[in-house]
């Protein structure tokens, strides 16, 4: 089991008031698994998003990731184990502009220290494995938006973590562009790559071979997909 998540509650209190944001959520996941958490704005998906992601820690609860309990650690080890386990993909690419496609995907392994060479060509490996193997030395300006975004997977990729979590990931892409970039995930799943999609949009969730939907931070559906009727 690759996440095992048992109770995990999130409540912010301004004053006198109380938000649940997550109230008792449970929930396990497999390596290899490709999850699509779904719900409407305030159902919690985007706190669920940042506790998976160690962004942020519950108010109570239990989570476990590769066999690791991360529910009480402080920043730095969070920190840690965000840097060696998970591999982001935002909405809005959170590219350096002046760097090149190169530059952007080396920048996780100099901060884990990787010497120089190995650094280059990891990250290089990384940029041919999405499609742009051609465009290492490209600036993000001269990119199109599916291929800033093709920077960003790699970055997320080159750390070879366990888990590649995306929030929203093609919210900024027009539908054509959008399915290209849900083409690449599918790839990356079958390729043995456990991926988490926090998403609204039906479209897109359709992708992945398990959705969960969340209302007032509880999950209230659990589907799988047949592989027969999961996309490819």
């Amino acid at each position: 089991m690759l996440i095992s998540i048992s109770e995990l509650r999130k409540i912010y209190r301004m004053g006198e008031i109380e938000v649940r944001a997550l109230d008792g959520v449970d929930l396990e996941v497999d390596a290899g698994d490709y999850l699509a958490i779904m719900g409407p704005s305030g159902s919690g998906k985007s706190t669920l998003m940042n506790l998976i992601g160690c962004l942020d820690t519950p108010t109570s609860g239990e989570y476990i990731l590769n066999r690791q309990a991360v529910s009480g650690l402080d920043d730095t080890e969070l920190a840690h184990i965000r840097n060696r386990e998970i591999g982001f993909v935002f909405q809005t690419f959170n590219l350096l502009s002046r760097a090149t496609a190169l530059a952007n995907v080396e920048l996780p392994l100099i901060y884990a220290r990787m010497p120089a060479a190995k650094r280059r060509q990891q990250a290089l490996e990384a940029l041919d494995r999405v499609g742009l193997g051609d465009r290492v030395k490209h600036q993000p300006n001269e990119l199109s938006g599916g291929q800033r975004q093709r920077v960003a997977v790699a970055r997320a990729l080159v750390n070879r973590p366990s888990i590649l979590l995306a929030d929203e990931p093609t919210g900024n892409l027009d539908s054509k562009t959008s399915e290209e970039i849900m083409s690449l995930f599918d790839e990356l799943n079958s390729a043995g790559n456990t991926i988490v999609l926090v998403t609204h949009e039906k479209d897109i969730a359709k992708h992945a071979r398990r959705t969960i939907r969340l209302l007032d931070g509880r999950v209230v559906s659990d589907g799988r997909r047949d592989d027969s009727r999961a996309q490819p």
